[in-house]
């Protein structure tokens, strides 16, 4: 596995104009100009009608707004903004509001979404005007560390009305449940993040909750799954994949009664080799292979019986630990066959929760409670842009009406 790499930071040196950067400048800002020219002319044509009694429009142009700068991407861009006039004495006038260049826009939108990327991706708020400087310019204005404190409290709110958000109407199939631990001090050393990922009926993943919990307890877990019932989410999930913590296969059937269980097998193999001898490991994880990765439920139960056989005289612990979860790690083969990749582990947490890691394991001092959670929360949002879709959304959808698959075939397909 590759180390993750550390972002270093040089201290910028003199920022020069070159050419190519003036060319570039001078062509986004006659494309913005264009652009607004289209988007008043498109507005002004919806009252070509609205005229007086000699014939002549009522809503016209303006002139423009005073000058503005704005910040981007390749340097600072001046642009005036067009201005209408609605000259109707009575009734009510319309105003033109560029959707191009709201009224109050400073800079960019992917000049925004930087200085948050910059915080998360690793780069300590002392950093911050050096980072800047090297990326935008050293005259760059207002973005400076203070931007990130004023940032880190809008995030908190953002936090907060997510977490409070109604569920009603929501139907999620399949859950993917994991309390993931951080590299970083806490002020609990025990504390943990409870994360759920649901996949909807279309084969969207979505973050559904991330609530702090304390070790992956039982009460921590139900107190996050009744939380999503009060909020309206009152389907169960067809099917739960997560790790051996007994804390939310308690909780789950208190809340979700009808929801099955899916063991994950990534979780599962690296317990089950804990308790090998390394010479044997290679060997004894291609036999685990072999299990998950057959075609029938028959075959899986025939390779299942073939480890436990192997390793039960001299490695009792490895085949008890194998054995004693049986039935659901299996639950897979009673699902859509081009779900299988999806359900067999509780990677959509695993490598998205890999990321976070790396940028709390970077935070210098202790983490309070909400600067983690609100850490972890903007860190998944921004993941799950790039979350993959569900194989054959459809099969989610026969799930849904109660289709029954056996081996991964819908039964009247099988017949």
């Amino acid at each position: 596995m590759k180390k993750d790499t550390v972002l270093e930071l040089k201290k910028p040196e003199v920022v020069t104009e070159d050419p190519l950067t003036e060319i570039c400048r001078k062509g986004a800002r006659e494309m913005l100009t264009r652009a607004l020219e289209d988007e008043v002319e498109r507005f002004l044509e919806q009252f070509d009608q609205v005229r007086d009694s000699s014939g002549k429009r009522m809503v016209t142009r303006n002139g423009y707004l005073p000058e503005r700068t704005i910040q981007t991407g390749i340097g600072d861009i001046t642009v005036k903004a067009p201005r209408v006039a609605d000259r109707r004495k009575s009734g009510a006038k319309v105003r033109f509001t560029s959707s191009i260049l709201p009224p109050y826009l400073r800079r960019t939108k992917s000049i925004e979404d930087l200085l948050p990327w910059l915080y998360l991706k690793g780069v300590s708020t002392g950093d911050f005007s050096e980072a800047l400087a090297a990326l935008l310019g050293k005259d760059a204005p207002g973005l400076s560390a203070s931007t990130i404190s004023r940032l880190k409290e809008a995030w908190s709110e953002e936090l907060k009305e997510w977490q409070q958000r109604s569920l009603k109407g929501k139907e999620y199939v399949y859950f993917w449940v994991d309390g993931v631990h951080f590299g970083a001090r806490m002020e609990d050393a025990a504390q943990c993040m409870l994360v759920i990922i649901g996949a909807t009926k279309h084969g969207d993943k979505e973050l559904l909750t991330v609530v702090d919990g304390y070790r992956e307890s039982e009460q921590s877990w139900l107190e996050a799954l009744n939380d999503l019932k009060r909020r309206g989410l009152v389907i169960p999930p067809k099917l739960a994949v997560g790790d051996g913590a007994l804390g939310f296969w308690k909780a789950l059937p208190q809340v979700f009664g009808d929801t099955r269980r899916q063991r994950c097998w990534m979780h599962k193999t690296g317990n089950v080799l804990d308790k090998l001898p390394k010479h044997i490991q290679a060997r004894a994880k291609d036999n685990l292979h072999q299990i998950w990765m057959a075609e029938t439920k028959e075959k899986a139960e025939k390779a299942f019986d073939h480890f436990v056989d192997s390793y039960e005289a001299k490695y009792p612990k490895a085949s008890e630990c194998l054995a004693k979860d049986r039935d659901v790690l299996l639950t897979f083969y009673d699902f859509p066959a081009e779900h299988w990749i999806h359900l067999r582990t509780t990677n959509p947490i695993e490598s998205t929760f890999a990321t976070v890691r790396l940028r709390t394991a970077k935070t210098r001092g202790m983490l309070t409670r909400d600067t983690m959670l609100t850490m972890v929360f903007k860190l998944s949002m921004s993941a799950q842009k790039r979350w993959r879709r569900l194989n054959r959304p459809e099969r989610l959808g026969e799930l849904i009406q109660g289709i029954k698959f056996v081996d991964g075939i819908k039964q009247e397909e099988a017949a």
